[in-house]
């Protein structure tokens, strides 16, 4: 008689970590943290849209080896709630239709070679690199369209106070580069992507500004007064 011994499924593991810093430089680390912020402030009101950055895509079922970490990625069609990891195969299939990867010295060769093949392969409609201190990208901001998949430039443009402008169609926004510096812009309110740090620093700086002027404008009118003239009449 034959015994069939039957074994527990074997369990597979996709780790959270490489064990690696989030990024080498705090120039990487700041624009990978404001591009993440303000594209998730931009998108908050759409539930099915997840913004995230510096997490790992896993991109075969059952096999950990597959996978990828962009350092910020946009999905539509997906639930906005957080995530430890991303599983291709649990979101519908569906995987990143935008990336921006902060390139530096030691990525730069795997942001141009092997991750720009993966993204390809996975369908990413718009694949962006900038770096941030000019000295590994010519230009220093750079996009990429899939066109029947194969990645095509896409053509900037450049305004009269020199700023460059690349149109990301998927997002709907534009890439504006001045100076080195790059950030995001809504062409329909035309004003730049803020964080809700820089939003609460703008406010501050307008009420303030408001008040100094409420200040000065008393201030005249107690002059002219004490000079017996009515500002009102002014």
């Amino acid at each position: 008689m034959t015994t069939i011994t039957e074994f527990p499924p074997q369990i597979i593991e996709y780790p959270e970590s490489d064990g690696l810093p989030m990024a080498e430089s705090d120039q990487t680390r700041d624009y990978l943290v404001y591009s993440t912020k303000v594209l998730s402030l931009f998108f908050k009101s759409q539930p099915d849209v997840y913004v995230s950055g510096n997490l790992f895509i896993y991109y075969e079922q059952g096999n950990p080896e597959t996978v990828v970490a962009p350092d910020v990625f946009v999905v539509f069609g997906v639930e906005n709630c957080p995530r430890r990891v991303y599983k291709v195969w649990e979101e519908g299939d569906r995987t990143p239709n935008f990336v921006l990867e902060i390139t530096s010295k030691t990525t730069r060769s795997r942001d141009q070679g092997a991750k720009r093949g993966i993204y390809a392969f996975l369908g990413v409609e718009e694949y962006y690199q900038y770096d941030p201190t000019g000295d590994y990208l010519t230009p220093n901001l750079q996009g990429l369209q899939l066109v029947n998949g194969n990645y095509l430039p896409v053509n900037p443009t450049t305004l009269p106070d020199g700023t460059i402008v690349l149109s990301s169609k998927v997002l709907k926004l534009e890439l504006h580069l001045q100076e080195k510096v790059m950030r995001f812009y809504n062409p329909t309110t035309q004003q730049y992507l803020m964080t809700h740090e820089e939003e609460v620093t703008a406010r501050q700086t307008a009420e303030e500004r408001a008040q100094t002027a409420e200040e000065r404008a008393q201030k005249l009118a107690a002059k002219l007064r004490e000079l017996n003239i009515d500002p009102d009449a002014l």
